[in-house]
């Protein structure tokens, strides 16, 4: 079966990931471009709809993100979102202006065209998240407002005829109570999408590609033990078996025992019929990473340490053909690759090998999934769940958790910290509410009093968030008392930490990791 493809071209918004993301929820599957992609490409991939995301700019002025008028006349169904509304009007003879008042937030918009494809069954009184300083001043010539608000006259129209449609608020994100239906409406009554897509025949097509592609050749896995890297090992191995050697490298900034238990799951004893190699590197990433505070440095040393390592084992096995490593579908846009918004984290699993490295290419089974859809990948090959809904960890690991130079004292007080945090919200059934949390070393130190001595000691933070697919996430209501409780024996039974805090901020506008 054909795979219907809806393509999202980004001008820069921040949401563009979840719009992709929520065009996946209704089965349909979705990639992120640039807007600078060439009109010939969009036409060769024939995809079933367009979405434009929003962005920074004002459509109306001179170097603002734009697309030639060409792209409107294609045929193909296309949805505007917010900046992308804007473009559209714009470039369609409509009109663009400032705003005499600016909407964001939260806002109550009401639905002028009840039976339009994209609004059906929602409600005419509907909340809607917005976040702009320009506004429609004139839709376009034949176009439909089928929305509106207090401040915006047009937070909606639609040229039905040519399947053009027009929003200015934000859909994808949860605050906007039926974004999701709305998208929904898009793909399936506009686009036409018979939302097919499912991560069986992923996961089957998967496996059969992997297995052609890499025919006789030997395979090296960059296995972490993370969700990630395991569902992309057990892919590999059910693909080519003993072609797939896995090294593990053990860089010293794992979370407490985690080398050891990862060992336990994929070494000889474990489960799985890998050949697994464990590399114990603690002492070169430590020295690799001394004096280094600057976040962006620490992970490009620590990923250029995870190339030269696997170069090495590749080397004491043989001739390897291929690497394989579990990047995922935002890492691949938050470094840049994927879209046009900038740069928010380089990854050390993105963006190809250095020159030095002897491989053919790398395979990447799972670039094109959400870590939502990695799980379910996983639950599919019959990965256990304990495994599976593993919290995430970074490639860099606690490199990212501890803020200014990374030394030996300091992993081990952030992993004393975190094994103790870890432990009482397991304790208090936090696992099955909150979706990730842990403890970073803050690289604040502040006076304290233990016993009769004043003390100097470092502050460590907390961090427990909620989110469905760790593009946007909020802090987690966690009880005072098992945070007092995890307060106390940190302070307690970790050296060197004199002070504890909880970090509420949400996502945007900091991130989940802490670097």
């Amino acid at each position: 079966m054909k795979k219907e493809l809806v393509i999202v071209l980004d001008f820069g918004g921040q949401y563009n990931q979840l719009v992709a993301r929520r065009v996946r929820e209704c089965n349909v599957y979705c990639e992120i471009y640039s807007y600078k992609m060439g009109i010939e490409t969009i036409k060769s991939m024939k995809p079933k709809g367009i979405i434009l995301t929003g962005g920074p700019s004002s459509c109306y002025e001179e170097r603002a993100a734009t697309y030639p008028k060409e792209l409107f006349e294609l045929g193909i169904p296309i949805l505007g979102l917010c900046y992308g509304a804007q473009l559209m009007m714009h470039e369609l003879g409509g009109k663009v202006e400032r705003a005499a008042v600016r909407e964001y937030g939260k806002t109550e918009v009401l639905i002028d065209k009840t039976d339009s494809k994209v609004f059906q069954d929602v409600q005419e009184k509907t909340v809607c998240w917005m976040s702009h300083f320009d506004y429609i001043s004139q839709a376009a010539p034949g176009f439909e407002v089928t929305a509106h608000t207090a401040d915006c006259p047009t937070a909606a129209a639609e040229n039905e005829a040519q399947k053009l449609y027009a929003i200015q608020f934000h859909p994808e994100v949860l605050h906007t109570k039926e974004g999701t239906k709305m998208i929904n409406n898009f793909v399936k009554n506009v686009c036409r999408c018979a939302g097919e897509w499912k991560m069986d025949a992923f996961v089957e097509n998967s496996i059969r590609e992997i297995r052609t592609k890499v025919g006789s050749g030997k395979v090296l896995c960059a296995l972490s033990g993370g969700v990630d890297s395991s569902v992309a090992a057990v892919m590999l191995s059910k693909a080519i078996g003993k072609q797939l050697t896995c090294v593990f490298v053990d860089h010293g900034l794992l979370r407490k025992n985690e080398g050891d238990e990862v060992e336990a799951v994929f070494g000889p004893e474990g489960p799985y019929d890998l050949n697994f190699v464990r590399v114990n590197a603690q002492d070169r990433f430590y020295t690799k990473l001394a004096g280094v505070e600057e976040p962006e440095a620490k992970r490009k040393i620590i990923g250029e340490e995870f190339i030269r390592v696997f170069e090495e084992e590749a080397k004491k096995i043989g001739a390897v053909d291929f690497l394989v490593q579990g990047t995922i579908y935002p890492d691949v846009v938050e470094s840049g690759l994927g879209g046009e918004s900038a740069v928010i984290k380089s990854h050390h699993n993105v963006g190809g090998l250095p020159d030095y490295v002897d491989f053919k290419e790398i395979i990447e089974p799972l670039r094109d999934l959400f870590k939502d859809e990695v799980r379910k990948a996983g639950l599919e090959m019959g990965i256990p769940e304990k495994l599976v809904f593993r919290q995430p960890f970074p490639g860099p690991g606690l490199g990212i958790r501890i803020i200014g130079e990374i030394t030996a004292e300091k992993v081990k007080i952030v992993q004393d910290a975190d094994a103790i945090y870890r432990e009482e919200m397991d304790a208090a059934g936090m696992k099955e509410i909150v979706g990730q949390y842990f403890a970073a070393l803050t690289n604040m130190r502040s006076v304290g009093v233990m016993g009769d001595e004043r003390t100097y000691d470092y502050a460590v933070a907390l961090r427990a968030v909620n989110t469905i697919d760790f593009m946007t996430a909020e802090a987690a209501e966690v009880p005072y008392a098992v945070l007092n409780k995890v307060m106390s024996r940190i302070i307690n039974e970790v050296r060197g930490v004199n002070r504890v805090m909880y970090d509420l901020t949400s996502k945007p506008p900091g991130t989940i990791e802490f670097e």
